[in-house]
């Protein structure tokens, strides 16, 4: 009990620091449940329930501490995570960097879905903004738009941004909305998307990319509706699939390998899941409750990579100290990068 308490009174001040205004008794519930999260590192209810620092023995009433906690509305995660996201996007784009985004969704079973945006942040990533939904169906644009335009509000007025996604299930609606806001894009596509490349039939993205190892074609119509982008594709040897990137900007090489940056986001969900804090063994069975879940889960996440960036910082190994004999890498992609 002794690591939690401590732990919990640290988070707790960095909470009361950024969040002035909110209830101390919020601050100080939700600081003792990222604190047992970062003990525990576990969704089991139950097992995080028995770390609490509380003064009950009871195991009935620790369980029911938490279970309010998690149906408690004053703790939105947008709100919450405002002050730690804003902070972390400022330093994405202070050296006229290339914020990198990440959208991705991931089930947890057949139980929920969670669609999560994320920052790129050195060799990995953080979670910025999230939406379950209960069921296993395919979080659409409406959902997309929900959790983009909460990192919208927080982005400063002059950053260029590029968003990164996987093969989930894009629309016109979708490009749509990343050309309005002024944003780049790499989005991989499936295979079976129609597509008219500007000569013949419509034919499927798959069939643009049957037989070739790279391919550069500009000025492509995806969908009925006619959306016009520029795609990339290419096939290295040994991997089973090519990509198939739909972007904003002229298709080349370098350009469609912009996408491989997306791959930050795998350690940041290893942590959600299998290498931390094993997220699918969640049986909460309300997408809010999972969200208030994620939302200690990625407190949690984010002081232990502030922990790490400032003891690299301040008390280097000897392989640190010859990395920092270079200038510092800052986050987010440099103005020569194709993404910049």
């Amino acid at each position: 009990m002794g690591t939690v308490r401590k732990l919990a009174d640290e988070v707790e001040r960095g909470l009361g620091e950024a969040h002035p205004r909110l209830r101390k008794t919020v601050v100080k519930k939700l600081a003792l449940a990222v604190g047992a999260m970062i003990e525990g590192q576990t969704p089991n209810t139950v097992e995080l329930a028995n770390l609490l620092p509380l003064e009950t023995e009871r195991q009935d009433m620790r369980e029911q501490w938490l279970r309010r906690l998690l149906k408690n509305p004053l703790l939105p995660g947008s709100a919450l995570m405002e002050p730690f996201a804003t902070e972390e996007l400022a330093k994405a784009c202070r050296h006229g960097q290339t914020v990198l985004l990440s959208l991705d969704q991931t089930d947890l079973g057949d139980r929920m879905a969670v669609l999560m945006v994320s920052l790129r942040v050195g060799d990995r990533a953080l979670p910025l903004a999230w939406l379950a939904k209960e069921g296993a169906a395919n979080i659409g644009f409406e959902g997309q738009r929900t959790v983009l335009e909460q990192v919208l509000a927080w982005l400063p007025e002059e950053a260029e941004v590029v968003l990164l996604a996987d093969r989930f299930y894009p629309s016109s609606d979708l490009f749509g909305w990343l050309e309005a806001q002024g944003w780049g894009y790499r989005l991989r596509l499936k295979g079976n998307l129609l597509a008219d490349p500007g000569h013949g039939a419509e034919v499927t993205t798959g069939e643009l990319a049957q037989g070739v190892t790279e391919r550069h074609l500009p000025g492509v119509r995806l969908f009925a509706r006619g959306v016009m982008t520029n795609l990339g594709i290419l096939h290295e040897a040994g991997h089973p699939e090519p990509w198939i990137i739909a972007m904003d900007c002229t298709p080349n090489r370098a350009a469609v390998l912009d996408y491989a940056a997306r791959w930050a986001i795998e350690p940041m969900f290893s942590d959600f899941k299998g290498r931390g804090f094993e997220l699918g063994g969640s049986q909460l069975g309300h997408d809010d409750r999972l969200e208030r879940l994620i939302l200690i889960m990625s407190l949690a996440m984010y002081w232990c990579v502030r922990i790490g960036q400032e003891d690299a910082l301040n008390r280097p190994t000897p392989l640190e100290k010859k990395h920092n004999s270079r200038a510092i890498q800052a986050i987010g992609a440099s103005k020569s990068s194709s993404v910049a």
